[in-house]
């Protein structure tokens, strides 16, 4: 790579760092020990060759490699690491499966503690404090015994179906709004993904 493709690469990964990190040019100077100046000459194009030290300083402000600041564009990386691949290099997460006759009662534990007492199925994607909730009665009219609601545990600011437990008649139903009275309902989460049985 040519020194000025380099500089180039510097100049675009510390912009693209110093927004997507949510610091400005002042902080990283007062944090670096760099002048305004010198960032702001890289800033503006006007170094050709910046020296190794002051490259050093500022990947080791954003905790980056200091070999890569110069030749890899951050801003692609971060996009492709961050989506989702569809070939499957992401480990799948584990969800503990609970009954539906003993959920109420599982509900406030944490997902740790019910994944080391109760089977698992895996989910593909991303999220977290994901419960399995394995049906035992009709729901609704589409969800049946057998059927496995995957639940993201909690309220939820969405508009998406949640899974919530009515405490008169001790049974589960499916709703779409967010707000509940919480003595009369109790809100398991947000159902984002149901597996059929059969």
């Amino acid at each position: 790579m040519l020194k000025k493709e380099k500089t180039e690469r510097l100049k675009s990964n510390i912009k693209y760092l110093i927004k997507s990190r949510g610091e400005t040019q002042l902080s990283l100077c007062n944090s670096s020990g760099l002048t305004r100046t010198t960032i702001y000459n890289i800033l503006e194009g006007r170094v050709v060759n910046v020296q190794q030290s002051t490259i050093r300083k500022i990947s080791d402000f954003f905790g980056v490699s200091y070999e890569e600041i110069e030749t890899i564009d951050f801003e692609e990386k971060e996009i492709v690491e961050s989506s989702i691949s569809l070939h499957g290099n992401m480990n799948p997460a584990a969800v503990p499966i609970i009954k539906e006759s003993l959920l109420v009662q599982n509900l406030d534990k944490r997902i740790g503690e019910l994944a080391a007492t109760h089977p698992l199925t895996y989910y593909f994607g991303v999220a977290c404090n994901l419960i399995g909730v394995l049906l035992e009665s009709e729901i609704s009219g589409v969800n049946g015994p057998g059927d496995l609601l995957i639940v993201k545990k909690g309220p939820s600011n969405d508009s998406r179906e949640m899974l919530v437990y009515d405490k008169s008649t001790k049974k589960l139903f499916l709703t779409g709004g967010a707000c509940f009275d919480s003595d009369a309902i109790r809100v398991v989460g947000e159902v984002i993904e149901e597996r059929f049985n059969g």
